[in-house]
């Protein structure tokens, strides 16, 4: 007996899953980018009740990472995809984690901005560290933007804007650590201000990592150079990360 599989519905059926997934990446993309700027915000501000919002809506961002997790896993069991299509799917997968890792950040700049709302402002910190973030999240934005138009250039572009993000944090850096000589009483604002700021460098970290996701995916290969960085501190992150 002849068994005949219809390869025409099964490609139709992968593609279908596919598209659920990068969904699901496009909306999380979308809670990141507004959980960057809100945190920003909420700091410059002294919003606590945005700060709070912030916190609470990084548990969506890490329950659609799960789904991602669980859908991609199945696809993979139940379609066994291609070579190219198994590229997209762990592409997908290693875009979750990167989102899911500034959620967190986001998460933390949130919980240090409550902290600092209790402490008397340093001057221009606030907004300096709003403009960081808008540059963080203009790239988290283009970098998905690259990965939906499947435009490697695009991607190419926001791995070289990483280095803006990291001249922005050693400026900061610099600031802040004025600040604290200057005067005493500001050291601990300034350590917490500090944090956010080493927050958003790895926010820019991380969008970059999504970027050379996309020119794996286009090309089949990461990118061989070096990619430039411009965090020439020594600051160990709370967290753990250097």
């Amino acid at each position: 007996m002849e068994i005949r599989m219809n390869t025409s519905h099964t490609a139709t059926v992968f593609d279908d899953d596919l598209e659920t997934i990068q969904a699901m990446i496009m909306k999380m993309g979308g809670l990141v980018e507004t959980a960057i700027l809100d945190a920003s915000q909420a700091l410059e501000t002294r919003d606590e009740e945005l700060a709070e919002r912030v916190r609470a809506n990084d548990a969506l961002i890490d329950q659609l990472e799960e789904q991602v997790n669980t859908e991609a896993a199945r696809l993979i069991a139940l379609r066994a995809p291609t070579a190219s299509d198994l590229r997209t799917v762990l592409t997908v997968m290693k875009i979750s984690a990167n989102l899911e890792r500034v959620g967190d950040y986001a998460k933390n700049i949130a919980k240090r901005s409550t902290v600092l709302a209790q402490m008397a402002p340093i001057s221009g910190a606030g907004g300096a560290l709003r403009r960081m973030a808008k540059a963080v999240e203009a790239m988290m934005k283009d970098a998905l933007d690259a990965y939906t138009q499947r435009d490697a250039e695009l991607a190419a572009d926001v791995r070289q804007r990483d280095l803006d993000v990291d001249q922005m944090y050693n400026a900061l850096f610099r600031e802040f650590l004025t600040h604290m000589m200057e005067d005493p009483r500001n050291i601990t604002a300034c350590m917490h201000l500090h944090f956010i700021a080493k927050n958003l460098e790895r926010m820019g970290d991380h969008a970059t990592a999504v970027a050379e996701q996309v020119i794996y995916l286009v090309t089949g290969a990461l990118p061989d150079e070096v990619r430039p960085k411009g965090d020439n501190t020594s600051f160990v992150h709370p967290d753990g990360d250097n």
